[in-house]
């Protein structure tokens, strides 16, 4: 089970990345940051207050650092995710997420102690070697000359405050209950980006109907399929 967990945070990594991609053009990315943060803090509050209130003893003194790893983890890794996704293709964005666990490598080395295993080294360099063929489009003489694009940019640095996130969440082992934890973090989140969404141009809320059309959509089929296949039998 040890693997379990990351290889599942790794598929739905991959699946937020492609619909990142898909939400271009229909919803800005401000927008899909900061609602997406605030639908969870909706549905998270009326279960999470009474934790909070009864771990507060703990989560006071630790502030700081959860306003840290909010920023990091849900602010800026999503916020720049999704500004990425206007500007680079979902390919070049799950190849470079690729890069998190060589970022995460190198800053546990420094700041936790970690010993180098050759199997993570290994890793680590094909890792960074796949990043930079996609990054410089197979060509390295044109990444020299004319650099990366904004949107690689983007989520390079989002993958790095994403790296330093995991990193800090094991330095500082806030002994907190992880949903605890994950719903102070979202709040931190929503509190940094509303100013982001203030300012930002909108599409509104018309997404919401596309979504709503879409999976009612999806329900009529799959009911169609199922009383085709009760008249086949």
């Amino acid at each position: 089970m040890q693997y379990a967990y990351p290889l599942l945070a790794i598929f739905i990594w991959a699946g937020n990345t492609v619909v990142n991609k898909l939400a271009v053009g229909s919803i800005f990315p401000a927008e899909i940051g900061f609602y997406r943060w605030l639908l969870a803090a909706l549905l998270f509050t009326p279960f999470m207050l009474k934790p909070v209130l009864a771990n507060w003893a703990i989560i006071r003194p630790n502030l700081g650092k959860i306003v840290i790893l909010g920023v990091l983890g849900m602010a800026v890794y999503q916020s720049l995710a999704y500004y990425a996704a206007s500007l680079t293709s979902a390919t070049n964005m799950g190849i470079i997420l690729s890069l998190m666990p060589l970022m995460a490598l190198t800053a546990a080395i420094i700041s936790l102690g970690q010993r180098l295993t050759f199997g993570a080294l290994t890793g680590a360099v094909l890792s960074f070697a796949g990043v930079v063929v996609v990054v410089s489009s197979g060509s390295l003489g044109a990444l020299l000359q004319h650099g990366i694009n904004l949107g690689d940019a983007m989520m390079l640095v989002a993958t790095l405050a994403y790296a330093i996130y995991s990193t800090l969440l094991k330095k500082w082992q806030l002994r907190l209950p992880p949903l605890v934890l994950l719903y102070l973090q979202v709040l931190v989140a929503v509190v940094v980006l509303f100013p982001l969404f203030l300012f930002s141009t909108k599409a509104g809320l018309g997404w919401v109907g596309r979504i709503f059309r879409w999976c009612c959509m999806r329900a009529c089929w799959l009911r169609c399929l199922r009383h085709w296949r009760g008249c086949i039998r």
